[in-house]
C-alpha cells in the first residue's frame, strides 16, 4: 500500500504564492500518474492537475480554472509531486489532496490534504 504525505498548504493573501509538495512511500517503482485535486465548501471534488511519466518525457494536464496560474511538477526517481501556485484567487481556498497509481489515467492512492486558504 503507497502512502502519500502533502505538504506545503497555509493561508496566503490574494494574488500571492504557494508550493504543495507530495512525498510517496514507494522507492521501487515508478507511479505512472501523479496529481493533485481540491475540494471547497459545499463543492464537488476538482481534478486541479496530473502529470503521467512517459520514461524520458512528463505529460502535464490542467483544470481550465487554474491553467495559466499553476503548474505540475515531478521527481520520477522520489516519486514526488508538486503544485506550483501563482497568482492565488480567494476562490482556489479548499483541500488540496495528492493522488498517485501505477497506471496511467487513474488513481489508486490517496493522501490526507493540505488546506490552502486565500484571503482577499
Amino acid at each position: 500500500q503507497v502512502q502519500l504525505v502533502e505538504s506545503g498548504g497555509g493561508l496566503v493573501q490574494a494574488g500571492g504564492s504557494l508550493r504543495l509538495s507530495c512525498a510517496a512511500s514507494e522507492r521501487n517503482f515508478v507511479l505512472k500518474t501523479m496529481g493533485w485535486y481540491r475540494q471547497a465548501p459545499g463543492k464537488q471534488r476538482e481534478l486541479v492537475a496530473r502529470i503521467t511519466s512517459g520514461g524520458n518525457t512528463n505529460y502535464a494536464n490542467y483544470a481550465d480554472s487554474v491553467k495559466g496560474r499553476f503548474t505540475i511538477s515531478r521527481d520520477n526517481a522520489k516519486n514526488t509531486v508538486y503544485l506550483q501556485m501563482n497568482g492565488l484567487k480567494p476562490e482556489d481556498t479548499a483541500v488540496y489532496s495528492c493522488a498517485a497509481s501505477y497506471a496511467a489515467d487513474k488513481f489508486d492512492y490517496w493522501g490526507q490534504g493540505t488546506q490552502v486558504t486565500v484571503s482577499s
